[in-house]
């Protein structure tokens, strides 16, 4: 049977990293006062989620502006991954959304599950603020920038103990 949990409000969202740059393990953890939910994410995915939100407050500032008092964005909050970071599963798709009546934005996390498993996967829903949001892209920006630097001729990870690029010299793989 497929967990669901709700997250709402969610007192804290975040993506963090645990280990080294090139073995970097990225989670997506929400909190509701002393429950905390640790997912596990790939790299692209916090991007993609950090674009995602941007692009849905874009779109919410023109359709449902905020009164300019509620427009604080220079709000400190942690962005600290919470100990312990124990993870529930692996997220396989993820979805936003926007809920008029409250102004809360949702992030759906469903697990990763394997296409010939016939099970439901578990489902974290993340209830969050504008003011939260705005905070999570630019955290999330910054984690994903803390990696390997990119080699400028091939695109590629440059490793601590250095690099092989096969564009140097005109030689390819």
């Amino acid at each position: 049977m497929a967990r669901q949990i709700e997250l709402n409000p969610a007192s804290h969202i975040t993506v963090g990293t645990i280990g080294p740059p090139g073995q970097r393990i990225f989670y997506l953890q929400g909190s509701r006062g002393i429950q905390t939910v640790s997912l596990v994410i790939e790299k692209e995915q916090a991007i993609v989620l950090a674009n995602s939100f941007h692009s849905l407050l874009e779109e919410l500032e023109k359709r449902y502006p905020r009164p300019s008092t509620e427009m604080d964005d220079t709000v400190w909050l942690d962005m600290r991954l919470r100990e312990p970071v124990d993870p529930l599963f692996r997220v396989g798709n993820m979805g936003v959304g926007y809920n008029e009546e409250s102004d809360q934005i949702v992030l759906v996390a469903y697990e990763l599950v394997a296409e010939e498993e016939d099970e439901d996967p578990d489902v974290v829903s993340f209830w969050v603020t504008r003011t939260q949001i705005v905070t999570f892209i630019k955290h999330a920006y910054e984690v994903v920038r803390a990696g390997r630097p990119i080699c400028g001729n091939c695109g590629q990870p440059i490793d601590a103990d250095g690099h092989f690029c096969p564009n140097r010299n005109g030689h390819r793989y």
